[in-house]
């Protein structure tokens, strides 16, 4: 299974090379295998730092205080002996990229944390807060405050120029022994079935990834930033050689919206598609399976506007090839909202450029969010309209727009107990249409013997029958 790790990624260079020795050739003599990472490492580690963070969680000691029932109404109120806090730890890593004080690292190192101390290399401790996190790319941002003082940075390298093979370096605190260095090659590159971001096309290392190093930095041989590790596959919990790291290509963005704004806005596209098969490329005659088959466009939207059709493949964006949905996501996701993104595209069996522009998803139609209330199987359940800005949010496909979706659900509601969950699109009401919330309103204040709610979730189309 893949599992996220707290892995600081060791910057790695090599001592200079004969000019003879410049380009990409295996060693050929002694004094060249006996090359030492050493001038890299000194460079680049007082970057990498070791994250601390402390949460304070309240446990039930007592069957009426789990009851989600009993604690809608007394929840803060309950007696100490039913309840104990509980602390708990976890240990990460991050990358210092601005001299005053800003640090990269991954959500999940962060998340829920009330308190967190960065510990930098000389073993300084300082509070830091979280300037923005985005869990849709596993990243988050945070601050310490140096007091005029300037920190070493680790500059960011160009992911998308790595190759397979290139030597790469992993600096980290596996399980809280200390700083380490790793070394590795790059074993492969966007990889689209792995970890916790929904932007996934990670770079695959055999460089040893450990629980504690999740946040830390990648680095090229050139001591620059070229990842954040991430996650690494594996059945045991320790490293067996296949970890993964955020190309610093999508890092940079994040980096930059963040400190920007406080929160990452995207390009909307505003169209999907499907990966092209070895079946689909040779039912279109295509000379390999590449790219995405786009079959759904948003009227109005970008794509449609700039001229892409059903049926297109998409198979590059700005030059960089994609291979399946997942890949085209990431590329856009790597671009700012403002500009434009030249797709290639097969039509008919030839291939055209299209520029499309990159605008923020739109707030059309109002998500117009509402508690349903009333003696009705969705009673406690927040929903709203959901548009393409929502939809965003909410990590639902590029081109979900459209209905009534659940955002939120009160625990202890007849929501809850029906098990609705956030992210339910709500498609019908006793056999109607909820095309909005206020036609979701409507069907539901109707008094009804027999309750039946249409729904999709994760891609299922579902009845829900309840008696009245």
């Amino acid at each position: 299974m893949v599992r996220p790790i707290a892995l600081l990624l060791l910057a790695l260079v090599l001592a200079p090379l004969p000019a003879a020795a410049q380009s990409d050739t295996v060693p050929a003599s002694r004094q060249q295998i006996r090359l030492s990472f050493a001038p890299v490492v000194r460079q680049v580690s007082p970057a990498v730092v070791n994250i601390y963070t402390r949460r304070v969680v309240r446990t039930a000691v007592s069957p009426l205080a789990a009851d989600p029932f009993f604690s809608q109404f007394f929840g803060n109120l309950l007696p100490p002996g039913m309840t104990q806090d509980r602390v708990q730890r976890s240990l990460g890593s991050g990358v210092i990229v601005a001299p005053d004080g800003v640090v990269v690292t991954n959500h999940h190192v962060i998340a829920g944390a009330d308190q967190i101390t960065v510990v930098l290399s000389d073993r300084r401790e300082f509070a830091a807060r979280v300037i923005g996190s985005d869990e849709r790319s596993d990243l988050a941002v945070l601050k310490i405050d140096t007091k005029g003082e300037r920190l070493p940075t680790l500059p960011f390298g160009d992911s998308d120029a790595l190759q397979v093979g290139d030597l790469v370096l992993a600096i980290g605190d596996p399980f809280g022994v200390g700083q380490t260095v790793t070394s590795g090659i790059v074993s492969a590159l966007a990889r689209t079935n792995i970890g916790e971001s929904d932007f996934r096309s990670f770079i695959q290392t055999d460089a040893a990834i450990n629980p504690g190093n999740s946040g830390g930095a990648l680095v090229d041989m050139d001591g620059r930033l070229v990842g954040i590790n991430s996650a690494i596959y594996s059945k045991s919990g320790g490293s067996v050689g296949i970890g993964f790291a955020i190309p610093s290509a999508l890092v940079r963005v994040v980096l930059a919206e963040i400190t920007r704004g406080g929160k990452v806005v995207r390009p909307w596209l505003g169209a999907s598609g499907q990966a092209v098969t070895p079946e689909i490329a040779a039912a279109m005659k295509l000379a390999r399976p590449v790219g995405v088959l786009i079959n759904r466009l948003s009227q109005g939207g970008p794509a449609a506007d700039a001229g892409l059709k059903l049926g297109d493949v998409v198979t590059a964006v700005q030059g960089r090839e994609v291979d399946d949905p997942e890949g085209l996501r990431f590329r856009l996701a790597t671009l700012a909202v403002g500009g434009s993104a030249r797709l290639t595209v097969l039509r008919d069996g030839a291939e055209r450029s299209i520029d499309v522009p990159l605008i923020a998803p739109p707030e059309t139609p109002p998500r117009d969010t509402t508690e349903i209330a009333g003696p009705n199987p969705l009673a406690g359940a927040m929903v709203a309209n959901l548009n393409p800005a929502l939809a965003a949010e909410m990590g639902f496909d590029d081109n979900a727009g459209g209905g009534v979706v659940v955002v939120r659900v009160r625990p202890g509601s007849i929501a809850d107990r029906l098990q609705f969950a956030p992210g339910d699109i709500i498609l019908s009401v006793n056999g109607r249409p909820a095309a909005n919330v206020a036609e979701a309103r409507r069907l539901l204040a109707a008094p009804a013997a027999q309750w039946r709610v249409g729904l999709r979730r994760g891609g299922q189309t579902l009845s829900l029958e309840v008696g009245g």
